[in-house]
């Protein structure tokens, strides 16, 4: 791997190696850059550009190359592989998504009007709820509301 030019995907491959290596959370990880941990993975594993000052202290939390930095802080290409996923985990958001989607989509309609949640001014957090029947996955997020255009 090149160290003066590098691609989201070896930036990627860096990051997540050195997080194992010195046995860091991310959580940890976002705490040390200041930002939520869904922020600092997106970006960590190339769905998002940090600033310049948040690049850096990623850098020498992980001890990055300099032009890894520098590739973290590019606008990315936010493309994924659009199959159904297979992983337990990501299927049951993406089963969320089709089962309760147009509920979503009706409420946040009957509430705001014609629009959509914003996926680019947005935070999610994902916590831990102690239930006695088994523990629950709290996922919450909030995005601002964009009204579509009247032409």
């Amino acid at each position: 791997m090149a160290t003066d030019i590098m691609t989201r995907d070896d930036v990627t491959a860096l990051v997540i190696a050195a997080k194992k290596r010195k046995k860091l959370s991310w959580e940890g990880i976002a705490e040390e850059v200041g930002m939520s941990p869904i922020w600092t993975h997106m970006v960590a594993t190339g769905m998002g550009a940090a600033p310049k000052e948040k690049a850096e202290i990623l850098g020498r939390l992980l001890d990055l190359p300099e032009a890894a930095v520098a590739e973290l802080q590019e606008c990315p290409s936010k493309d994924w592989n659009r199959d159904i996923p297979t992983d337990p985990c990501i299927y049951r958001l993406y089963e969320i998504a089709g089962v309760f989607g147009p509920s979503f989509k009706a409420m946040v309609h009957e509430k705001f009007g014609d629009g959509i949640m914003s996926a680019i001014d947005f935070d999610m957090s994902v916590s831990r709820v102690e239930d006695p029947k088994g523990d629950r996955v709290k996922v919450e997020m909030t995005g601002k509301f964009l009204a579509y255009k009247a032409w």
